[in-house]
C-alpha cells in the first residue's frame, strides 16, 4: 500500500496513509520517537499536542505524529469499518479485516518487539494509565495507538496482536481520540530536550509514589495570604523537607490507595 521510504540524511520522506491535508513542513528525523494513531477522525490531530513545548519539539522534529485514516481501509463501496455486534446487542463493532489492515499498515517499519514498539488500545476496560507506563512509554522507539469507536474492536484484533489495553480512568468516552491525546502528551514530555529542565519531572506528582507539594510564586502577600516562611529562608534543607512533607500530607489525604502503596514500598 506504500512506495519503499527514502532516505536524506537525517531527515525521512515516507508515504502515508494520512489524507494530505494532515502533511505538514515539519522536519522528521529519522530516529525521532513516532506515535502513529489510528483513528476515524484524523483531522483532530495533532490537536492540544501542537500547542506548548509538545508543538515546539513537533515542529523540531524531536518526535513524530503520523495519524492513520480508519476509513481508507473500510471495506465497500461507503468503506464501512463497523458492523453489527456478533450475538446481537446494541450498538456497532468495529471490523476486524478492517483493523488487521491498519494494522499491518502502521507496523511498516517498525519493530515487532512490544518492549520496543507497543500497539496500545484505548479501551476503558484496560489497565489504568499511570506515571510509570508514560515513563515505560518514552523510553521506546514509538507506539502505535488505537483509537476506538462505538462499542469496541473485535475480540481477535486484540488477541492477534497481542494488543495492549490502556484505560485513562473509570468512565467512558465517545471515542479514543481525547485518551490518545493524553497518554502521547504524558508520555512525549518525558521525552530528552522536551521540557529543558529534566530535573522537573523528577519532583512531579506520581514521580515518587507522592502527591506534588503546593507551589508559590511572587507577589510574597497576596490578599493578606503569606508565602510560607520556610520557602523564603534560602535554606534548601528545610525547603526540601517541608516540601517532603506536603507531598506526604497531600497524598495520605487524597489518595488513601497512593499513601498504601507508598509506605507498603517503604517497609
Amino acid at each position: 500500500m506504500t512506495t519503499p521510504t527514502k532516505s536524506h540524511g537525517r531527515l525521512s520522506i515516507h508515504a502515508t496513509a494520512t489524507p494530505r491535508a494532515l502533511m505538514t513542513d515539519r522536519p522528521e528525523l529519522t530516529e525521532a520517537w513516532t506515535a502513529k494513531v489510528i483513528t476515524l477522525f484524523p483531522q483532530v490531530f495533532p490537536g492540544v499536542l501542537g500547542a506548548s513545548l509538545t508543538g515546539k519539539a513537533l515542529d523540531e522534529g524531536l518526535w513524530r505524529l503520523q495519524p492513520i485514516d480508519l476509513r481508507l481501509f473500510g471495506e465497500g463501496k461507503h468503506r464501512n469499518v463497523d458492523d453489527t455486534p456478533a450475538g446481537g446487542g446494541a450498538g456497532m463493532v468495529l471490523r476486524a479485516d478492517v483493523m488487521g489492515a491498519a494494522l499491518d499498515h502502521a507496523a511498516e517499519g517498525t519493530s515487532e518487539d512490544p518492549a520496543v514498539w507497543p500497539v496500545i488500545y484505548l479501551s476503558p476496560r484496560g489497565a489504568p494509565f499511570a506515571q510509570a507506563t508514560a515513563q515505560r512509554l518514552s523510553k521506546t522507539q514509538g507506539v502505535t495507538l488505537i483509537c476506538g469507536r462505538f462499542e469496541g474492536l473485535d475480540q481477535r484484533v486484540i488477541d492477534h496482536y497481542g494488543i495492549e489495553e490502556i484505560s485513562l480512568g473509570d468512565y467512558v468516552l465517545t471515542g479514543g481520540e481525547i485518551a490518545a491525546q493524553a497518554v502521547l502528551d504524558a508520555t512525549v514530555r518525558l521525552r530528552p530536550g522536551i521540557l529543558g529542565n529534566e530535573a522537573s519531572t523528577e519532583e512531579e506528582s506520581f514521580s515518587n509514589g507522592l502527591l506534588e507539594h503546593p507551589h508559590f510564586t511572587r507577589p510574597a502577600t497576596w490578599r493578606g495570604l503569606e508565602i510560607p516562611e520556610v520557602l523564603m529562608s534560602g535554606h534548601h534543607g528545610k525547603i526540601a523537607a517541608w516540601r517532603r512533607a506536603q507531598a506526604e500530607a497531600l497524598t495520605r489525604a487524597r489518595r488513601p490507595d497512593l499513601w498504601t502503596r507508598y509506605k507498603g514500598d517503604k517497609t
